[in-house]
C-alpha cells in the first residue's frame, strides 16, 4: 500500500475518527446524605415522682433491660400496702358473709355487697401495682444515651423527657434520589459513603426505599447501610452518597 506523504498525510489525520469521551453517565453521582440510627426514642416520666437514680449518663452505653430510670415511689408503696390491708379485711369478709348465708343469717344481698367491696379492694391492689410499675424504667434496647435532660434528686412532672436513647449498632444512611431512578435502584444496589466528619470512605448497600414520591421535587427518599461495625462513625455525621448508575441510563 502507498504511504501518503505531505499534504495527503495531513489531510487523513483530519479526517481520523475522533476517540469517544468518557460517558458522563459513568461518573459516580454525588448526593448529601446523613447517618441515622435505626432506632432512637425518647424516655419520659410516666409518674410525677423525684428521680432517685439513672443508670446510664449521657454518651454512656446501656443494655436491653437495664434500668435506666428508677424514682422514688415511697409514697406510691404505702398505697400499694394500704390496698393489699384492705383486700385481706374485704376477703375475710365475704369468707364470713358466706358462711353466714349458708346459715341464712343474713340474705343474698350482703352477701354480694361484701363481693363486690372484696371486688373493689382487688382493683385498687391492681391499680397500685401499675403505678409502681412506672416507678422504674427499663432500656427497650441495646444502645446509649444521647441526651441526659434531668438529673438524680430532680422532681419531674408526668410526661416529662428524661433523655434521649438510640441504637448505633447499626448507623443508616438517608439520602433522596430522583424518582426515575427506581428504574434501576434497588433494595441491595452498592455505593460508597464518603462522610465528612472521618475523611473515610466506606462501603456501603441500598437497605429500602421511601413508599412515597416527592410530587413537586419528583424525588424519594432511601435508606442504605454503611457494611460492617465502624467505630468512628456517630448518628448525625453527614457525607457523600457516590453511586454509579448502570451503564446506558440517564441521570
Amino acid at each position: 500500500m502507498a504511504r501518503l506523504t505531505g499534504f495527503g498525510a495531513a489531510l487523513a489525520v483530519l479526517f481520523l475518527p475522533l476517540a469517544e469521551p468518557a460517558s458522563a453517565q459513568d461518573a459516580p453521582q454525588e448526593i448529601r446524605a446523613q447517618l441515622t440510627p435505626r432506632e432512637s426514642t425518647t424516655l419520659a416520666a410516666e409518674i410525677g415522682a423525684k428521680v432517685e437514680r439513672l443508670g446510664a449518663r449521657e454518651g454512656e452505653r446501656f443494655r436491653k433491660g437495664q434500668i435506666l430510670a428508677a424514682f422514688d415511689c415511697s409514697v406510691q408503696k404505702s398505697q400499694v400496702t394500704e390496698a393489699r390491708a384492705a383486700l385481706t379485711a374485704a376477703e375475710r369478709t365475704v369468707a364470713v358473709d358466706r358462711r353466714l348465708f349458708e346459715l341464712k343469717s343474713i340474705g343474698g344481698l350482703e352477701k354480694d355487697l361484701a363481693a363486690a367491696e372484696e371486688e373493689k379492694a382487688r382493683a385498687k391492689v391492681a391499680e397500685g401495682m401499675a403505678v409502681l410499675a412506672k416507678c422504674t424504667i427499663f432500656a427497650p434496647f441495646d444502645g446509649r444515651v444521647a441526651e441526659q435532660k434531668v438529673h438524680p434528686q430532680q422532681f419531674v412532672q408526668l410526661g416529662q423527657p428524661l433523655m434521649d436513647i438510640l441504637d448505633d449498632s447499626v448507623l443508616e444512611l438517608e439520602f433522596v434520589v430522583p424518582s426515575r431512578w427506581l428504574a434501576w435502584l434497588k433494595p441491595g444496589y452498592a455505593f460508597q459513603a464518603a462522610i465528612d466528619e472521618t475523611g473515610r470512605t466506606y462501603a456501603a448497600n441500598l437497605s429500602r426505599i421511601g413508599a412515597r414520591i416527592d410530587p413537586v421535587t419528583q424525588t424519594v427518599k432511601v435508606v442504605g447501610v454503611i457494611s460492617g461495625p465502624h467505630a468512628d462513625l456517630l448518628a448525625g455525621m453527614s457525607g457523600r452518597i457516590l453511586i454509579t448508575p448502570p451503564p446506558g441510563l440517564a441521570h
